[in-house]
């Protein structure tokens, strides 16, 4: 009788541990988990951080299209960088993985290209500055379908 609890303990155990993690991240740091799908879409477009706080990113490709026709990468710029550009710069730069390097001191962290089901991360310190810095997806044509967004730091 003194154990006819403890199935749904564990139970509320797992998932708080499942949960948690993803939400709040170490006790100096955060994670973020962000999803990747063939409708041209993160599932993350703002993220919220400190100044000099680390930060954990993970991209997942849930998609099931090829690389070649449907891959996914995360690049971080610099605030105040001409994303647009960058992207336009990043279409000819197939054989960088779609990362030119021309422009590579407009870049603070990035993900590499992913295929389906492929999961790839990176942790950087938030920078010191407070501002808004984008991010995108280089793959032609998925920073034009919608494929970009935020890091705000405080």
């Amino acid at each position: 009788m003194k154990h006819r609890h403890l199935p749904v303990i564990l139970l509320f155990a797992l998932v708080a541990a499942a949960i948690l993690p993803a939400a709040s991240g170490a006790a100096d740091g955060k994670t973020i988990q962000i999803t990747a799908n063939d409708m041209l879409k993160f599932s993350v477009t703002r993220i919220e951080v400190q100044r000099g706080q680390t930060v954990h990113i993970q991209l997942k490709n849930i998609g099931t299209m090829p690389k070649d026709v449907m891959g996914h990468n995360w690049i971080l710029l610099k605030t105040g960088s001409d994303v647009a550009a960058y992207a336009t710069a990043a279409v000819s730069a197939k054989s960088e993985a779609y990362q030119p390097k021309s422009l590579a001191a407009e870049v603070l962290a990035s993900i590499p290209l992913l295929g389906p089901r492929q999961t790839g991360e990176v942790t950087f310190v938030a920078p010191d500055t407070p501002g808004s810095y984008p991010f995108l997806c280089t793959f032609p044509g998925h920073f034009q379908a919608g494929m970009r967004g935020e890091l705000l730091v405080k």
